[in-house]
């Protein structure tokens, strides 16, 4: 291979490797601005007025005020409470407690009351739980369902399950759910722990990643740079051969 061909596929190399790392850089910094947008968003949401179970149910689309916060007044429907497995809470593993709450306009929304151990000799067992009878108010933030677990097999039924489809569970109990829950928040009572993680949508990470990136992008440069141009055009071979 001729220096002039070596020199053109290095130089094509070294353009495409550029390329890409800036292009790479680049979409992450976008990912963080999406993720500062939807941040941003669920800031203002906090900030909303509270919801009340009429407000609740004549939303058209009721996804649109998850993170804002509620104040649901309605009756347990404890017989049909679920308790979601393998939950952590303060790097504990046990139950996230999942109660329907009955509305006054007759729907009804699943509550994530919280968290509670689990017996892990009799495995089985369900903890104990106080669910009020009669009419409750319930204070929290609407939010998703709690995101789901690899699950093998069929998707469980009972009362033990380790994911909850709100579609299987309205057909299983027949009842007018929601599409969105309520996560309780406040102090500890009932026998649970409303202890939950913040959100954490990881925008510093992107940032990290679109440094690195750009800094290997910017190593490219310098050492084709050096090796490419500086050492091939200004150091040259001394001319050896002797004077007389």
């Amino acid at each position: 291979m001729n220096a002039r061909l070596r020199f053109a596929l290095v130089t094509l190399a070294a353009l495409l490797a550029i390329a890409v790392t800036l292009a790479l850089g680049r979409w992450q910094l976008a990912r963080a601005a999406q993720k500062e947008a939807l941040q941003a968003s669920m800031d203002s949401q906090r900030g909303k007025a509270v919801l009340d179970g009429a407000a609740l149910q004549a939303a058209a689309d009721p996804s649109a005020l998850v993170h804002q916060p509620a104040r649901l007044t309605g009756r347990w429907v404890r017989e049909a409470t679920v308790f979601l497995d393998n939950r952590q809470m303060g790097a504990h593993v046990g139950f996230f407690v999942m109660t329907p709450l009955r509305l006054d306009g007759g729907t009804a929304v699943v509550v994530q009351r919280g968290w509670v151990p689990r017996n892990f000799v009799d495995r089985a067992s369900l903890p104990a739980v106080d669910t009020p009878g009669g009419l409750v108010v319930v204070e929290g933030r609407i939010a998703p369902p709690p995101s789901k677990l690899y699950e093998p097999g069929t998707p469980g039924t009972g009362a033990i399950r380790q994911n909850l489809d709100l579609a299987q569970f309205q057909a299983q109990t027949g009842l007018p759910l929601m599409a969105v829950t309520l996560q309780q928040t406040g102090a500890a009572s009932e026998g649970l722990l409303r202890e939950w993680p913040a959100v954490n949508l990881g925008v510093d990470k992107h940032y990290g990643y679109a440094w690195q990136w750009f800094g290997l992008s910017a190593l490219v440069a310098c050492l084709y740079l050096w090796y490419g141009i500086v050492r091939r055009f200004f150091h040259r071979p001394k001319d050896t051969a002797s004077h007389v």
